[in-house]
């Protein structure tokens, strides 16, 4: 076990891990495709949302201090939570209900750890296609890493493409007065993935070490057109159909991968 840095007070850097997550269909009519944005939109509704970003702060254990959530009219939906390192003291015991975090508990770096989802499903106007992203930001303060929560989030959505960027910032010092911009060792984001998650997707890193900034892009390697066809069998169509929509599906995916359009 790596020895802990000794500190002068409270551990001032702030870690943030931010992802773009992309799951993808082709859904051949309107009523197809509006029943895939249902889907989605049911599937990833606030409610599942909270769940997901209440796990995530076990995982990296945090404590919930609120939750803000909401559904949105079409589609979407987004989860807002503040979170504290330390458990905030439960209720005095006359009262009947708690009344939250006194506020000789809730110290000022508190609202810099939080964690947010915004979700935005999508469609192409004319050829099928269909996109679904999910926004995710995990920042912390103090000894919790995001990093922890990682693989859990990339499993907890159907990930076609995922964009992670990890950055570390401020400084805390430690009982000399020194500063310290970062407070582990990290050569790239890939080194908190499991083995399973490494094996399935091609990955590209751009890092800027003196920085203190890690970006990964994740393509999911195995292509099975089947499992991006929506509503439909693939007996539906011939093969030079299946050619068409397996070339432009290949097409939607690695322009969001390298962010670009290819002609």
């Amino acid at each position: 076990m790596d020895k802990k840095l000794k500190l002068h007070g409270f551990n001032n850097l702030t870690k943030s891990l931010s992802f773009n997550i992309y799951d993808m269909a082709y859904a051949k009519t309107e009523e197809q495709k509006a029943d895939y944005i249902a889907y989605i939109d049911e599937m990833y509704n606030a409610e599942r949302l909270t769940q997901i970003l209440t796990d995530v702060v076990k995982i990296i254990g945090a404590n919930i201090l609120n939750v803000a959530r909401q559904d949105y009219d079409p589609h979407g939906a987004s989860v807002t939570m503040l979170i504290a390192e330390h458990e905030i003291p439960p209720a005095p015991k006359d009262t009947e209900e708690s009344p939250g975090p006194f506020p000789e508990t809730v110290v000022a770096h508190l609202d810099k750890s939080h964690v947010t989802v915004h979700t935005y499903p999508e469609s192409h106007p004319d050829d099928g296609i269909s996109t679904f992203r999910a926004d995710i930001d995990v920042s912390t303060c103090g000894l919790i890493s995001p990093l922890k929560a990682l693989n859990y989030l990339i499993h907890s959505f159907e990930s076609d493409i995922v964009t992670v960027d990890y950055r570390v910032r401020g400084f805390t010092r430690d009982i000399d007065g020194i500063k310290h911009y970062i407070d582990h060792d990290i050569h790239s984001i890939q080194n908190y993935l499991t083995k399973d998650t490494r094996n399935a997707y091609q990955m590209v890193d751009v890092n800027v070490y003196q920085e203190n900034l890690f970006h990964t892009k994740m393509l999911l390697k195995d292509f099975d057109i089947e499992n991006y066809i929506y509503g439909s069998s693939l007996d539906d169509f011939d093969d030079v159909e299946l050619k068409n929509i397996q070339g432009r599906l290949r097409k939607e995916l690695l322009e969001i991968f390298y962010s670009r359009n290819i002609n």
